[in-house]
C-alpha cells in the first residue's frame, strides 16, 4: 500500500504516518520543515508541487491525506485579521490541499486510490457559534472543494473532522488523544468508497452537518 500525507511534521500527521509504517504500508511523508525521511514539501510552494509530480511519476498511490493546515487567527480579535491573514490561511488550508490532489491525480488513478480530506467542524455552516472567522471559513471552504471533488473525479473523497485534539493546535485542554483521533480516521480511510464519498464525518464516524 502506498500512501502521501502532507502535514507530517507533528500530531495528527506524523501520528498517521507512523500508524501506516506499523501496517507494512510505503508512507511518502510531506513535511514543510523535513526530518528523517520525510520529504521535503511546502503547499506554498509551485516548485515543490513540480517535484512531487516528478516524485509520483510512475508512481501507483492508494491514498492521499491532505492533512496539511494552519490555523493563523487562533485567538486574534477581529480588528486584528488582516489581508495577509486570510490569504496565508487559504493558501494552506484551501488551494494547497487542491494542489496536492491535482499533482497526486496520475498516481491515484494507477493505483484506484482514495482521497481524504481534514478539515474540521468549524468549518461547518450549521454551527456557527462565532469568532475564529479565517479558520472556520477556510475549513468551510475545503468542505465545499472536497465535496465538489467527489462529484467531479473518479475517486472516492472523504472530508473529515479529527476531534479536539491534544496537539499544539488542540491545545492540552481538548477533548481526545492522538492515538484516539488516529484510530478513527484510519477506519474512516479504509471504510471510504465510491458509495460514501463526499461525506463529512467525525473521526468516529458521526456524519456531521454541512
Amino acid at each position: 500500500m502506498n500512501v502521501l500525507i502532507t502535514g507530517t511534521s507533528r500530531g495528527i500527521g506524523a501520528a498517521l504516518a507512523d500508524a501506516y509504517r506499523a501496517g507494512g504500508a510505503h508512507v511518502l511523508a510531506a513535511a514543510r520543515h523535513p526530518t528523517g525521511d520525510q520529504v521535503a514539501f511546502d503547499v506554498q510552494s509551485e516548485a515543490d508541487f513540480e517535484a512531487l509530480a516528478k516524485r509520483l511519476s510512475g508512481m501507483s498511490l492508494d491514498l492521499l491525506v491532505c492533512n496539511a493546515g494552519i490555523y493563523n487567527d487562533k485567538s486574534l480579535s477581529i480588528d486584528a485579521l488582516e489581508p495577509q491573514i486570510w490569504a496565508e490561511a487559504f493558501a494552506v488550508n484551501v488551494t494547497g490541499a487542491f494542489l496536492t490532489v491535482r499533482a497526486c491525480l496520475p498516481a491515484l488513478r494507477r493505483g484506484a486510490g482514495k482521497i481524504a480530506l481534514i478539515s474540521s467542524a468549524m468549518g461547518s455552516d450549521a454551527r456557527a457559534p462565532g469568532g475564529s472567522y479565517v479558520y472556520r471559513a477556510s475549513k468551510a471552504a475545503l468542505l465545499n472543494l472536497g465535496r465538489n471533488l467527489a462529484t467531479d473525479l473518479d475517486l472516492p473523497v472523504g472530508i473529515y473532522h479529527p476531534g479536539w485534539v491534544q496537539t499544539q493546535m488542540g491545545g492540552a485542554g481538548a477533548q481526545i488523544t492522538v492515538a484516539q483521533s488516529v484510530e478513527g480516521l484510519l477506519n474512516r480511510f479504509e471504510a471510504l468508497d465510491a458509495a460514501s464519498s463526499g461525506q463529512f464525518l467525525n473521526y468516529d464516524g458521526t456524519p456531521i452537518p454541512f
